[in-house]
């Protein structure tokens, strides 16, 4: 099998751990009184905005990359600057575009369109560094302990890597370019979606499929729920899907779902009732699993600017069960207030 990539030295990528009296002085928080549609708080990562964020699935961690900043670690527990690292940034090609935290907050992934570097949430270090042979990188994910990562690419290819051993598993069943993946927190399950129409879950080990969730537009975003109850999957028409992940039956279709309503970032509640999904339209919305119905929606901040251009959704998580974290592309982490 041609390898699609290959790991160079470590010392391509720096890392800078920040000490913590210059933490409070870099972070600014703006407090909003709380009211239907607007931040409890609101936390500025990225002055000119974002290129890509990912916020821990407990809430605690987010790493987002910037022009201006390159790739930032926060506590979000302690409003802090942690790490800054950098990929490389020093030319819009190697801009990260895609980031990954692990499940149980050991480790990152972030990706440019040719190269992806794993780096460690406890040291602040870098943990290896791959560029891509062939075709673009166009989604990313990883496991608890950066043991496996999961790279979706332009070729229609996806590519399961074990660390420690090199090990590479090409999963070669969509017939057109990725756009979407995700994976178990234990790697041994992934999911991908692509411009063929199709989902598919399928084994890492053997690359066998498990699912196929067929659409009738190109698949534009899949998720998993990290305590294997649930399968996502959207197409850039207006059809969103939520599966059993044990049978692979359908639960529920999104209702009110609009034309070309692009979900951006998806997350499952603890308790398994509910699914947040924010948009390209900077829309967030809350969504019951077992009707499919909208229970709730609001907009998260714009970018500052004259004229305000609007903001990607990147990443949503649960704080606690009242609060719910978002991260977008105006360089902006807010707080919101759950509806009862």
């Amino acid at each position: 099998m041609l390898l699609n990539f290959s790991k160079t030295k470590k010392h391509c990528l720096t890392a800078i751990i920040l000490p913590a009296a210059s933490l409070l002085a870099i972070l600014f928080l703006q407090a909003c009184t709380p009211s239907a549609g607007k931040p409890l708080q609101r936390y500025q990562h990225a002055i000119e905005g974002s290129y890509a964020a990912d916020i821990s699935n407990d809430g605690k961690w987010s790493v987002s990359s910037s022009i201006n900043h390159g790739i930032s670690a926060w506590n979000l527990e302690k409003n802090a600057l942690v790490y800054r690292w950098s990929q490389q940034q020093e030319s819009s090609d190697n801009l990260v575009l895609a980031i990954d935290i692990s499940n149980n907050n050991s480790h990152a992934l972030t990706a440019s369109r040719e190269n992806f570097a794993l780096w460690n949430i406890k040291t602040g270090h870098s943990e290896g560094y791959w560029k891509v042979r062939e075709s673009n990188i166009r989604d990313i994910a990883i496991s608890n302990d950066g043991d496996y990562l999961l790279i979706g690419k332009g070729n229609g290819t996806v590519l399961h890597v074990t660390v420690d051993t090199g090990r590479r598993l090409e999963f070669l069943g969509h017939k057109e370019k990725i756009n979407t993946v995700d994976m178990m927190p234990n790697g041994r399950v992934a999911m991908s979606g692509g411009n063929d129409f199709i989902a598919y879950v399928w084994d890492t080990k053997s690359g066998q499929v498990i699912y196929q969730f067929n659409h009738t537009s190109r698949v534009s975003k899949v998720a998993l729920d990290p305590f294997g109850r649930y399968a996502f999957s959207a197409d850039s028409m207006k059809s969103a899907h939520v599966w059993d992940l044990k049978t692979g039956k359908l639960i529920a279709t999104l209702k009110g779902t609009k034309r070309h309503e692009i979900f951006s970032s998806v997350r499952f509640s603890p308790n398994g009732k509910t699914l947040v999904t924010g948009a390209a339209s900077s829309k967030v919305s809350i969504w019951d699993i077992t009707t499919g119905k909208r229970t709730a929606s609001w907009h998260v901040t714009p970018k500052e600017a004259k004229i305000p251009t609007g903001a990607v959704v990147y990443s949503v998580a649960f704080s606690d069960n009242n609060t719910l974290l978002t991260e977008s592309s105006s360089g902006y982490t807010e707080l919101w207030q759950l509806p009862n």
